[in-house]
């Protein structure tokens, strides 16, 4: 790897190593001597490398060039000049040296032990993947989750099961633009203390992302979805629903993420039978990989089974590896 690109800052200091991601007003810098670094590109009055760099358009420039490849001879906070001579504004341009496509996602283990008067055990553990493909040929996003909770309290004879419940989900994003997409999801639920063998829901739609950044996301989603429950006791009961729902993001601080999530299902025949579960919380980085985070959880099932409650609100915290 080339250590010969070059930035030079606005207040007359030059540092040599390898430029790598520029987007978002960022630019990320490996430098032998202070590590990997983030820049402001306000700060910068150019910068130039030594070898290739990968500029993606955004897709309105990507019309007829969706990515070139060439040396940057001169760049700077609002534009860059290729080796090859082509001056090109940054505000056409979706970013520069986009990351290699990998999985990214993280497992959260949540838990609480008391003894004494009452013993009491609650345990969790959630994992969530997903890979995002952004080049010229591939536009398109896969998300994966699983969470499973298990709590007991009560001592003795007297003890029971206050929390059995399970999910997994899995969701394709296809990308018809920059900002439209269509998706299909399915998620699959089980609780056993809410009487709900298994429920299904897969569903398809179209979204909007709005924001998709480093520092920032922001998505909403329409759709269908058909939903099937089992109940223990119980029918068997399904509709098909209208799917609503978003996911928030935002990097408050380098070690901190805030997030919100929503996802609405009102059944067409009757809207007063509906779904509903969000979350909110924080994500604190510990360091590179380790993490604690908090959130709040709510679901509401307006229909539940019999002698089981339509709310189940948590406040969940626990620690977590990302990848």
């Amino acid at each position: 790897m080339s250590l010969a690109d070059v930035v030079t800052l606005k207040n007359g200091d030059k540092i040599n190593g390898t430029i790598g991601q520029i987007s978002d007003g960022k630019m990320e810098f490996k430098s032998p001597v202070l590590g990997d670094i983030k820049i402001d590109l306000a700060n910068v009055e150019s910068y130039t490398t030594d070898a290739p760099a990968t500029i993606r358009f955004k897709a309105k420039a990507a019309a007829t060039q969706p990515t070139i490849t060439d040396k940057i001879a001169s760049g700077d906070s609002t534009k860059v000049q290729t080796a090859g001579g082509q001056t090109i504004a940054l505000d056409n341009v979706k970013v520069i040296n986009p990351p290699k496509k990998d999985w990214t996602g993280a497992i959260l283990a949540t838990g609480s032990l008391q003894r004494g008067n009452t013993d009491t055990l609650d345990i969790g553990i959630r994992a969530d993947a997903s890979l995002r493909r952004d080049s010229e040929y591939q536009d398109d996003r896969f998300i994966l989750g699983a969470a499973y909770d298990f709590g007991t309290t009560g001592t003795g004879d007297d003890s029971g099961t206050t929390t059995d419940n399970w999910m997994a989900m899995g969701k394709y994003d296809k990308f018809w633009t920059e900002k439209v997409y269509g998706y299909a999801t399915m998620k699959v639920e089980h609780d056993r203390i809410a009487a709900l063998n298994y429920r299904l829901s897969p569903g398809v739609g179209i979204g909007y992302q709005w924001l998709e950044s480093p520092k920032s996301n922001f998505n909403t989603e329409v759709g269908i979805s058909y939903v099937y429950e089992d109940h223990d006791p119980g029918d068997q009961t399904d509709f098909i629903a209208l799917r609503l729902a978003y996911h928030y993001d935002r990097k408050l601080a380098d070690n901190v993420k805030f997030f919100h999530n929503l996802e609405y299902l009102p059944a067409f025949e009757d809207p007063g039978d509906y779904l509903l579960t969000t979350d909110v919380g924080l994500r604190f980085d510990m360091t590179e990989h380790f993490f604690t985070e908090g959130r709040i959880e709510w679901k509401r099932d307006s229909t539940p089974a019999e002698d089981s409650l339509k709310n189940d609100l948590r406040y969940i915290i626990g620690v977590g590896w990302s990848f």
